[in-house]
């Protein structure tokens, strides 16, 4: 995961860093390489695309691609867009934005309700946060942070190397939840606190739940999993599991 995550982020900002210092652009697209971009509510372009900077898109805009090196990118209500991709920057949308996917290195992802991503949303270094209602048609994945869904649908997997997942209520994950192993090269970042990960009311896991390294395992009694390997689920009743 992380090497194929590398290495798309890699062709991605050597797609987007051609594109920014390109002198044949197209008319609506807006691009820098220092400087913020701002594209307004209502309004419409291709590809928003700076080095040094932040994107910010208002409410009920549409565009193709928005891209970052240095900054983060953030989106209003029921924007509709392709891919999202910052290297040091978060990604932050509204309620009903429409987006393909969305990729950062050194930052958080939070998506408000109604989300519908085509596509995998990832992140190094940076947590993920999908509101209610939300959609994935891909994978959820980090390697040093949190993931957390509330009543969202991912028909992909979500996994983690050293993060905590919360399959929140009425959330469901078609694929596998997987805590990966760390390699052998794993910087490790913080203490060697054991991931959490916690599958709550009326949350549904059709895949596999895979844990090649030691976790917490909470499950609730509503819940539904498929089969679980490297952990043993404690379960529980109450709104929110127990403490560690």
């Amino acid at each position: 995961m992380i090497t194929l995550f590398r290495s798309a982020i890699a062709l991605t900002l050597a797609m987007a860093l051609t594109f920014v210092l390109s002198t044949a652009h197209a008319a609506d697209d807006i691009s820098r390489v220092n400087g913020a971009i701002e594209l307004e509510a209502g309004q419409q372009a291709r590809n928003l695309s700076t080095v040094n900077g932040s994107i910010r898109i208002g409410d009920d805009a549409r565009f193709n691609d928005a891209d970052t090196v240095n900054g983060g990118i953030r989106a209003g209500h029921r924007v509709q867009g392709g891919d999202l991709t910052t290297v040091n920057g978060a990604i932050n949308l509204g309620e009903q934005a429409v987006v393909d996917s969305m990729t950062t290195v050194n930052g958080s992802i939070h998506a408000g309700r109604g989300l519908r991503a085509g596509d995998d949303i990832e992140t190094v270094s940076g947590s993920i946060f999908i509101d209610r209602d939300g959609r994935v048609d891909g994978d959820v994945s980090t390697v040093s942070s949190g993931i957390g869904l509330v009543a969202t649908e991912v028909t992909g997997d979500v996994e983690t190397v050293s993060g905590d997942i919360t399959v929140g209520i009425g959330s469901r994950v078609h694929g596998e939840v997987r805590v990966r192993k760390p390699g052998t090269s794993w910087l490790r970042i913080g203490s060697e606190r054991l991931p959490r990960i916690v599958i709550g009311p009326d949350a549904v896991v059709d895949g596999a739940m895979v844990f090649e390294r030691e976790v917490s395992l909470y499950v609730h009694e509503t819940a539904r999993t498929g089969a679980i390997t490297g952990a043993t689920a404690t379960p529980f009743s109450t709104p929110r599991a127990p403490r560690d």
